[in-house]
């Protein structure tokens, strides 16, 4: 067989290039880069070891203890023998997980393998690994469910409901995961049907603006306290200062270094603010310019804690053919089919003081012409005050009592406008019209009771039942417009996921940040950060 022969003289020129990574600790160091091997590699001749020296391992190993069970469960599957070693030396996946771990910030996560060190000394010194094969296996193991849990993984799930994060998740089987990576080990790399596709896109967007970090060019512009704002035309040299910080953010192609605010420096503001979520006009406000002065510290902090949250979302959701999806902060709901956007709305969320909820369920019904059901807590809270002040107010408000409840008649000046769209849940969070239309021209649009009011909703009714020949546009609109209460229940459930991600970035490779309207990422900075202490 010459391809063993070949992977071991791939794996020892490797090695005699380590002495060039050795360096002060003022270099920057190589690592190892594992050769590409073709598909069709013939997997590790199979070898045992003796199974009693498991126990001992972790004995000797005690920060280690927690992988105990996961390296058992693994080697029993593979009937003890050898997974990261070929006759003794390191396979392919083994090298590339020590690059992996080598270069785990950029991963996002800077908690270090508790026994680096040892590891090292296995992967650079040849001898010390053949007389310590049983130890070397093991460590790499327990590794592999190190690497696992931190960048694949992230907090424990009855951590992460303290962040106000309710989306479902299965800790995945990273045992049987090994065998997708035996077969292809470049998915280490990258997996999108593993890990959550926005993930991988923060990733870049880390890689570049620490890149930005050790240029230092990254600079404050001033902020004149006595200028209210900028228009068109307008000459200064804080505007040569914003140009050159939005070609640093790639809204602008170059930096002409301009002092005049011209049309070429407009189109790049436009860009900020679509990216940022404001206004889209060409007025450049103080706020806008205190957004461009925040730290890039404090933004590479952002991206960490939403790499975080990706952790959280199951990869599987690009295997669903048709799903919503509301992020919170960015006030914006995005129906995706087959992979695309299909639709895209504004939306308002709930006030500080009636968070609208992170979770997600399955849409069932679409409510035509709707009747609201005043919650207790708005009743009690609400209306009953003002019924005790005007006698007339349900008369004046459409409303009515109902088996002890009180109603809104549907109607066009109902709470929930013409349509609802419903996916029952616990958190009582449902999709809706509105006749209040004017919120969405705020940029900030954090004013519901927790529900989510959604811009185009005539458009998502369309979309929804666009297969449905019973239900064309005329149809929806009669529905809607009738005044008579219509459910429809959908043939087909729609998962709807409610997120919470303060930057994202699109398809198009654009990076976009937003308000921390729920204050969420410094309580989540501060349990991610102390996780990678310990």
């Amino acid at each position: 067989m010459k391809k063993p022969f070949l992977f071991i003289v791939v794996w020892v020129f490797l090695f005699l290039l380590t002495p060039a990574s050795c360096q002060s600790n003022n270099d920057k160091k190589e690592t190892l880069r594992p050769v590409t091997l073709p598909d069709d590699q013939d997997p590790p001749v199979a070898f045992p070891f003796d199974s009693t020296l498991v126990i001992p391992f972790f004995a000797k190993n005690p920060e280690l203890k927690k992988y105990q069970s996961d390296v058992r469960t693994l080697y029993r599957k593979h009937q003890y023998h050898y997974i990261w070693q070929d006759q003794k030396h390191i396979t392919e996946l083994g090298l590339l997980l020590y690059d992996k771990l080598q270069n785990i910030s950029e991963e996002g996560v800077e908690a270090a393998f508790p026994y680096k060190d040892k590891l090292d000394q296995f992967f650079q010194h040849p001898n010390l690994l053949l007389a310590s094969t049983e130890d070397a296996e093991l460590l790499i193991a327990s590794a592999y469910f190190f690497y696992m849990d931190n960048v694949y993984y992230g907090l424990d799930s009855k951590v992460i409901t303290q962040t106000g994060w309710y989306l479902p998740r299965k800790k995945p089987s990273y045992v049987n995961y090994l065998d997708t990576l035996l077969k292809k080990p470049l998915l280490l790399h990258k997996d999108e049907s593993a890990v959550f596709v926005q993930y991988y896109r923060l990733r870049e967007l880390l890689k570049k603006y620490r890149q930005m970090d050790q240029k230092g060019t990254w600079l404050p512009i001033r902020l004149d306290a006595k200028v209210k704002a900028y228009h068109l035309g307008d000459s200064d040299t804080t505007i040569a200062q914003i140009r050159r910080h939005l070609f640093l953010t790639e809204d602008l192609l170059e930096d002409s270094q301009k002092e005049v605010y011209d049309a070429e420096l407009a189109a790049g503001i436009l860009n900020y603010k679509k990216r940022n979520g404001y206004a889209l006009d060409s007025i450049i406000l103080p706020k806008h310019i205190a957004s461009m002065n925040i730290p890039l510290a404090q933004r590479i902090k952002t991206i960490l804690v939403n790499m975080e949250r990706c952790r959280w979302m199951s990869g599987s959701i690009r295997r669903t053919n048709e799903f919503i999806v509301i992020n919170i902060p960015a006030y914006q709901l995005t129906y995706f089919i087959d992979g695309k956007k299909q639709l895209v709305s504004e939306v308002v969320v709930g006030k500080v003081m009636n968070k609208t909820v992170v979770f997600s369920a399955d849409m069932k019904y679409i409510v035509f012409s709707p009747y609201w059901n005043v919650p207790n807590s708005i009743l009690h809270k609400e209306i009953l005050p003002e019924i005790a002040k005007n006698k007339n107010y349900l008369a004046q408000h459409n409303m009515e009592w109902h088996e002890q409840r009180v109603r809104q008649r549907p109607g066009t000046k109902n709470a929930l406008g013409l349509v609802k769209f419903l996916f029952p849940n616990n958190n009582s969070i449902y999709l809706h019209d509105t006749p209040s239309k004017y919120l969405f021209k705020q940029e900030q649009r954090a004013f519901s009771h927790g529900c989510i009011r959604v811009a185009k909703p005539i458009e998502l009714a369309r979309l929804i039942l666009r297969n449905d020949p019973n239900w064309t546009s005329e149809k929806i609109d009669r529905a809607m417009n009738r005044g008579i209460e219509t459910w429809h229940p959908l043939k087909n459930k729609i998962p709807v996921y409610i997120g919470y991600f303060t930057t994202w970035v699109d398809s198009e490779g654009f990076s976009h940040f937003y308000n921390d309207v729920y204050q969420r990422d410094e309580p989540l900075a501060s349990l991610l950060f102390k996780k990678e202490k310990q």
